[in-house]
């Protein structure tokens, strides 16, 4: 079976995955102006002074649910694991695919929130690639073709966030926990399990809250702590600095024969970390009450910039400057040790172990229980995010394929499939704890790779109405407004939710809640 799925994840991660999230960056930086630089001031007006309603999440919930699925072992083991394979030169990639993908994070999200509906079972607000594929061309001559597309995405995605990706997570947390306490696996799985049902059996809702809490808390704690580590070793910046671009390009003598890695682990585990381009982050723009679908475009875009230049940025710079690091040829621990830092013991792990050490470094005998507590809070905000983007999904492909059902039978399938679901989630998290490392990440990339190349593929044509709609809301902003979005003036179709849209009747909502 692990030769099966590294068969499969060599496929869809091949170079032109990584050309492909590099060149489309490129092109919608360019398309947009760089609005992630331009715009920085607004996404943070947007995120302290969003709205939000009875049915949909203020932006800053919105953009906590988003980095709940965002901030996860990503952005700790899978730093370790870009370092180890790609060399320190990854973490350049690794900035270099956020700062691109932030672009690549306003176009999916503002399509995300533009054609967002209302789920009929709920009342709250849903939308996904899926939903902006099937809508943005029902009015054209390939209206059916994008159907089937949007089926086809929601499916997979469906298959990736409820399957494949959530036991990267718990494997990563587990493994992490059995270091700090010797905890076996079998009972990290059990508590996780009942964790994790308490919290995705509330909806959406919840969901938010929970995220709203926790992410913010978490992120900043561990960028702080790890900061600390770095202010102490100081010292060693300017030469970590000056490793990390020299890896980057090809130009460290020990490093210089595996540039290519470099590139291919930074761009890898930095879209498995920011999510930019992966049709994630759409999910939890449509959730959010805004309105302009463009505001809520900029908050995703910055949530990219948290959880790469932030939070990784952060692991990165701990495992370099305390020296916990071990460069290995060929992708994988058995190949030819290149280059270390001469902190790690002979028997560590690429993964969790390397940060756990660069802490326990500075703050002796406390890093292991540090990583085991801080990934348990990234991880499984992580799986109930995926959960939340796999129920989306879920109700995508039951609304369309169950539309000639009785009101009766396709209520009690809703429930019945979200079920399912939700026990499926729950397996594949238990079994992601008892399952190895390796096979956990070849199926979390496997199911990473298969959204992205069906979401870039798809926002690459249909890519226009996002820049009407910053097109507009910039004019809007010109002319001293707060913008409010009506698709009809801009020839946008597909949109209905905007269509019926009233500033009037939302704020009175607001007001009630």
């Amino acid at each position: 079976m692990s030769g099966v799925l590294s068969a499969i994840n060599s496929v869809i991660w091949s170079d032109w995955l990584v050309y492909l999230c590099l060149a489309t960056g490129v092109y919608f930086s360019v398309r947009t102006r760089f609005l992630q630089v331009r715009h920085v001031k607004g996404m943070i007006e947007q995120l302290l002074h969003g709205e939000k309603s009875a049915s949909g999440v203020s932006s800053f919930q919105a953009l906590a649910m988003s980095l709940s699925g965002r901030v996860g072992t990503g952005n700790v083991a899978g730093v370790a694991t870009a370092i180890a394979f790609g060399g320190p030169g990854a973490l350049f990639w690794m900035w270099a695919v956020a700062f691109l993908g932030a672009s690549t994070s306003f176009v999916e999200s503002t399509l995300g929130q533009m054609y967002k509906t209302r789920d009929p079972l709920t009342g709250e607000y849903r939308g996904g690639p899926a939903y902006y594929f099937s809508r943005a061309f029902a009015h054209t001559k390939g209206a059916g073709f994008f159907k089937v597309y949007g089926y086809v995405f929601a499916a997979v995605t469906v298959l990736a966030c409820g399957v494949l990706m959530p036991g990267v997570q718990t494997n990563s947390m587990a493994t992490a926990i059995s270091g700090a306490w010797t905890i076996p696996s079998w009972a990290v799985a059990v508590g996780s399990v009942i964790l994790l049902a308490l919290v995705v059996m509330g909806g959406v809702k919840r969901i938010a809250s929970v995220a709203a809490f926790v992410v913010p808390f978490m992120a900043a704690g561990y960028i702080i702590l790890a900061l600390i580590v770095v202010v102490i070793n100081a010292a060693q910046l300017p030469e970590i600095l000056s490793l990390v671009f020299r890896s980057a390009f090809g130009m460290d003598s020990a490093l210089g024969a595996i540039i290519g890695l470099a590139v291919m682990w930074g761009v890898k585990r930095g879209v498995y970390s920011n999510e930019a381009g992966q049709g994630t982050g759409p999910h939890a723009a449509a959730a959010a009450e805004v309105s302009h679908p463009a505001k809520q475009g900029l908050v995703q875009a910055f949530a990219v910039y948290i959880d790469t230049l932030f939070v990784c940025s952060a692991t990165g710079f701990l495992i370099l400057s305390t020296g916990a690091y071990r460069v290995f040829s060929g992708g994988s621990e058995d190949g030819e040790v290149l280059a270390e830092g001469g902190l790690l013991s002979a028997s560590a792990v690429v993964g969790p172990q390397y940060v756990q050490a660069g802490f326990d470094s500075v703050f002796p005998g406390v890093g292991a229980a540090f990583i085991a507590i801080t990934l348990v809070f990234f991880c499984l905000t992580t799986v109930i995010a995926y959960y939340y983007m796999a129920e989306t999904n879920l109700r995508f492909l039951l609304g369309n394929s169950s539309s000639r059902m009785i009101p009766g039978l396709r209520t009690s399938l809703g429930r019945a499939t979200t079920i399912a679901l939700q026990v499926a989630i729950l397996v594949a998290a238990a079994y992601g704890c008892v399952n190895t490392a390796a096979d956990a990440w070849v199926m979390g990339d496997i199911g990473v790779g298969l959204m992205a190349w069906l979401n870039i593929v798809g926002i690459l044509v249909l890519q226009k109405p996002a820049f009407k709609a910053l097109k507009d809301f910039e004019r809007q902003q010109k002319l001293g407004l707060d913008p409010v979005f009506d698709p009809r003036p801009l020839g946008i179709t597909g949109a209905t939710f905007w269509e019926s849209y009233k500033p009037a009747e939302r704020e009175k909502e607001s007001a009630r809640i």
